[in-house]
């Protein structure tokens, strides 16, 4: 008898281990038509808040090239020059952020980073000399950002998500349109109806209130919370930290330019630049403002631009999900440089019809060109993906310091900015036979075999 107990509570064990809708004390039973969210969406909605609150600092440049103009008499050259620092450095950053969210974490990273942009922003209030718009704003506040780069969003997509890659990059993309919507009505209004100071001062508050969010709900990995990757089969543990965050960041970028994509891709993503941040987000405010339209109703269309930017990026990641990259980039450019080339007819002193047009079209294209250049990328270079997209992104914001410096020179001598319509129209036309000639990587023979 004693043994026929034994062997029925051995078996009773065995059922329950074995079943995966076993009750135990400590389990409640699962309920049917209430699947739990998977935690990865609640990281994705930590970074896409956290995004958005740096996206203050990138609201601000275009708004600040008068005011600083008028005050103390700096030519647009110079003040150019500071946001040119400033986007190069944004780009420079990124590679070695990648790195360093590997060696000390996602939160550590970005909880510094968005203390050091408070930090920048806050002190050019107190500045006077154009070199201290450098350091400032160039500078501190340039490193700040770089590090919440897209190699941010790279990061966060690469490590909680094995499914919907596409659509959470186009997600965390748009999150940055999102904060130019936000901050460009207010900051336009705070600098036309109180000055710039305030203005800054609004940037800093606004990176120091996003810090407690990152500290308190950003996780690093999946394995920190016992989940898996979302669409992952298997757990996957985190890995070691990465010693050498530098070194590793130079040794990807040496392997990586010794491969053609890397050189199509850097081409393209520094004409994206050109044409987005160094170009509309830097010089369309003045430039509107010249043809007689007021200051606060030219940052409303750029940040109207902000509105369909985040429709257009997201429709990018699902696409990017069903269709070719290398073709949806090819029609991405060539549908921005024609829209550039209208632009010089339509800047007036008044919003008509077309200019609306423009806005929502261009908006639409605005960094839909990101979720397809990351999947290139990830097609291409496999783990390391994240750390040569930090490099493809520092083309980027080097196309879009050169623009934003050369504009404002532009400016001073030939008293428009129509010539640099015209060229970057042509530059974007060039991008869009770039991103065709992007070869596939071949596959494999163990995964051919597999």
């Amino acid at each position: 008898m004693g043994q026929w107990f034994a062997g029925a509570r051995s078996r009773k064990l065995y059922d329950v281990t074995q079943t995966t809708d076993a009750i135990t004390p400590t389990q409640e039973p699962s309920v049917p038509g209430r699947p739990r969210i998977h935690r990865a969406w609640f990281v994705a909605a930590v970074t896409f808040v956290t995004i958005i609150g740096a996206a203050a600092f990138r609201s601000l440049p275009g708004l600040l090239i008068d005011p600083l103009h008028q005050e103390f008499h700096w030519s647009r050259g110079t003040i150019g020059a500071a946001v040119s620092i400033n986007l190069a450095l944004y780009g420079l950053t990124a590679p070695f952020a990648a790195a360093l969210m590997d060696r000390f974490g996602i939160r550590r990273v970005v909880a510094v980073a968005l203390t050091v942009i408070a930090l920048g922003s806050g002190l050019t209030v107190w500045m006077t000399a154009a070199w201290q718009l450098l350091l400032c704003w160039g500078l501190l506040v340039g490193l700040g950002s770089g590090s919440m780069a897209l190699a941010f969003a790279a990061t966060v997509t690469n490590r909680w998500f094995t499914e919907r890659k596409g659509l959470v990059t186009g997600i965390l993309t748009a999150a940055s349109a999102s904060g130019q919507l936000i901050f460009l009505p207010l900051l336009s209004w705070i600098v036309t109806e109180h000055d710039w100071r305030p203005a800054a001062v609004t940037v800093a508050l606004a990176a120091l209130a996003v810090v407690p969010f990152v500290w308190l709900l950003l996780r690093d990995h999946p394995a920190d919370v016992g989940q898996k990757p979302y669409g992952a089969k298997e757990f996957v543990p985190k890995p070691e930290p990465v010693q050498g965050a530098a070194r590793r960041a130079v040794t990807v970028l040496l392997s990586a330019v010794r491969t053609g994509p890397f050189w199509l891709l850097a081409g393209t993503f520094a004409i994206c630049g050109a044409s987005t941040n160094g170009l509309i987000q830097t010089h369309f405010v003045p430039a509107a403002h010249d043809h007689g339209m007021p200051v606060t109703a030219a940052a409303s269309l750029l940040a109207v631009i902000g509105v369909f930017d985040v429709v257009g990026t997201v429709a990018s990641g699902w696409f990017t999900d069903r269709f070719e990259p290398r073709r949806l980039l090819a029609v991405y450019y060539a549908l921005r440089g024609i829209s550039l080339l209208f632009l010089p007819m339509l800047l007036a002193s008044t919003v008509h019809p077309p200019m609306i047009f423009f806005i929502v079209f261009y908006g639409l294209d605005w960094v839909a060109t990101v979720p397809p250049t990351l999947a290139l990328c990830r097609e291409q270079y496999g783990e390391d993906s994240a750390i040569v997209f930090g490099w493809v992104l520092a083309s980027h914001q080097v196309g879009a310091a050169l623009v934003a410096f050369l504009g404002g020179v532009a400016r001073d001598t030939f008293g428009s900015y129509n010539v640099v319509w015209y060229a970057s129209g042509a530059l974007c036309a060039v991008a869009a036979l770039m991103a065709l000639v992007i070869r596939r990587r071949p596959v494999r023979m163990a995964t051919a075999l597999a």
